[in-house]
C-alpha cells in the first residue's frame, strides 16, 4: 500500500507512476476523500471538546443547585451529532481505504515504460544455446516418449493442468530442489522454513494478492486459502513485527507446493507442465533496509542465476516494464531461461523489490539504532527458481537424438551417480 502522506506531500510524482503504469490519475479523488475526512476527524474532536465542557458545566450547576436543564440538552443533541459525525468519518475512510488497497506500487526510475512484455528491457545473456543435429523435442514429448510424464492419469486424479512423474523423472524434480536449496542454504546465507501451505486473508492481503487477485487463488471452504507462492506465508514472517536493524537483512527461503487457478490462462500453454495448478517453487524472501533495497534485489537475481549457471542452462535476464510487473513490485527482474523444444525464451525466475508496498500492508517495521520511532522495512521476493520450469529446462537442453536425457554434473550426486535417462529408467 502506498503512504498516504507521501500522495498528499507529491501528487503529481503519484498520477506520474500511475501513468507509467497505463492507469489514470487518482491523486485529486484521493485528496478529496482524504480532506473530508481529516475534516470529519476535527469536527468530530471538536463535538467531543464541547460534549466534555458542556458535562462540566453539568456537574458545576448541580453543585450550585440551578438548573442544567440547557446543558444537558446540548450534550443529548452533541451525541447524536458525534454518532453521525463518526459514522461519516469511517464511510469516508472506508471508501478511502478501498481505493488505496486496489493501487499498484509505483514503479522505480530506472523501470523502462511499455504497455506489456514487448517493452522489457534485455539486463544481460548468460551463455550460448545448445546446437543439435536433429530436431529437439518438447519436454512433454520426451516424458511421454520415456513413459516417465504422464498426463493421462494426473487428468482422471485431477483434470487439466496436472501431472503425474514417475520413477526417475520424479527423482530428477527432487534432485534439483535439493540442489537449489543446498546451494541458497549453504552458500547464499538463507535460512531455510518450512511454512505453512494454507493461510489467512491477511496474509494474502500483505502481500497483495487480496482483495484484487482473488479469482487467480483457490480457497478451501472454511476460509483457508492454498499459497500460490512461498513469498506469502515467508514474508508474513514479519508481519507486525518490530524488528532491530542490526538484525537487517532477514533471508529466508522454502520449498513449497505452489496453487494457482489460471483464471486468466485459458488456452495458453495447455499442453505439457509449463503452467499448472500445482508446481513446486524453491522462493527467496529477503526483509531489508531501505537503503540496501536496491543491492539487495541484484543480489537475489544473482543467486537464482547461480542456480541456472551451475547446471549449464542458457539464459537472459530482463527488466520488466511498467505494464508487465505484478502489482506490489517496484522492479522486477525475470530470469527466462532457452527451452529448445520451444525454440524460445520461457520465464523460469522472477524476482522483486517491493520497497515498503507491502510492509505497509502487513505492519512489518524496524526500530533505527538510537531511535525511539519506528520505519518500514522494504521486502523483496524471487524464485530460485520454479522446480518443474528448471526440470524442464534440463530435459529440453540435455536431451539426446535417441530420446534420451543426460544429467548435469551438479545434479548427479542427487541421483546417485545416474549419467542419463533412458527408456528404462
Amino acid at each position: 500500500m502506498l503512504d498516504l502522506k507521501w500522495i498528499r506531500e507529491n501528487p503529481e510524482d503519484f498520477d506520474g507512476g500511475l501513468r507509467r503504469r497505463g492507469l489514470e490519475p487518482l491523486a485529486a479523488q484521493l485528496l478529496d476523500l482524504d480532506a473530508r475526512r481529516r475534516k470529519a476527524q476535527t469536527e468530530l474532536q471538536d463535538l467531543q471538546n464541547r460534549r466534555n465542557a458542556a458535562s462540566k458545566e453539568i456537574g458545576e450547576a448541580k453543585r450550585r443547585g440551578e438548573d442544567a436543564a440547557a446543558q444537558m440538552a446540548e450534550v443529548a443533541k452533541l451525541k447524536n451529532s458525534m454518532a453521525e459525525t463518526e459514522a461519516r468519518e469511517r464511510t469516508l475512510a472506508a471508501e478511502l481505504d478501498g481505493i488505496l488497497t486496489g493501487i499498484p506500487n509505483t514503479p522505480g526510475p530506472d523501470v523502462p515504460d511499455g504497455a506489456d512484455e514487448r517493452a522489457n528491457l534485455c539486463v544481460r545473456t548468460q551463455g550460448t544455446a545448445p546446437a543439435f543435429d536433429f530436431a529437439p523435442k518438447q519436454h512433454f514429448e520426451l516424458g511421454e516418449d520415456l513413459g516417465l510424464m504422464d498426463f493421462d492419469a494426473a487428468a482422471k486424479l485431477s483434470g487439466a493442468r496436472f501431472v503425474v512423474l514417475r520413477r526417475t523423472l520424479s527423482r530428477l524434480h527432487r534432485a534439483l530442489a535439493s540442489f537449489m536449496l543446498d546451494i541458497h542454504t549453504g552458500e547464499h546465507g538463507y535460512s531455510e522454513v518450512t511454512p505453512p501451505y494454507l493461510v489467512r486473508d491477511q496474509a494474502l492481503f500483505g502481500t497483495g494478492q487480496l482483495p484484487k487477485f482473488g479469482e487467480d487463488l483457490f480457497r478451501t471452504t472454511n476460509d483457508f486459502w492454498l499459497i500460490p507462492t512461498a513469498e506469502v506465508p515467508l514474508t508474513n514472517l514479519a508481519a507486525g513485527d518490530i524488528l532491530d536493524e542490526a538484525a537487517l537483512p532477514l533471508r529466508v527461503t522454502a520449498l513449497t507446493p505452489c496453487f494457482r487457478s489460471e483464471a486468466g490462462a485459458a488456452g495458453k500453454d495447455t499442453r505439457g507442465m509449463l503452467r499448472q495448478h500445482q508446481f513446486d517453487k524453491v522462493e527467496l524472501v529477503s526483509i531489508a533496509h531501505p537503503e540496501h533495497s536496491d543491492a539487495e534485489l541484484e543480489r537475489m537475481t544473482a543467486c537464482a542465476e547461480e542456480v541456472l549457471k551451475r547446471l549449464g542452462l542458457h539464459y537472459r535476464v530482463v527488466c520488466l516494464s511498467t505494464g508487465d510487473m505484478g502489482f506490489a513490485a517496484r522492479k522486477t527482474y525475470d530470469i527466462e531461461v532457452w527451452l529448445p523444444g520451444q525454440d524460445t525464451y520461457r520465464e523460469i525466475s522472477s524476482c522483486s523489490n517491493c520497497w515498503d508496498f507491502q510492509a505497509r500492508r502487513m505492519k512489518a517495521r524496524y526500530r533505527p539504532a538510537g531511535e525511539k520511532g519506528t520505519r518500514f522495512v522494504h521486502t523483496l521476493n524471487g524464485s530460485g527458481v520454479a522446480v518443474g520450469r528448471c526440470l524442464i529446462a534440463v530435459m529440453e537442453n540435455y536431451q539426446r537424438a535417441d530420446g534420451s536425457i543426460a544429467i548435469p554434473e551438479a545434479l548427479q550426486p542427487y541421483m546417485g551417480g545416474l549419467r542419463e535417462i533412458g527408456a528404462d529408467a
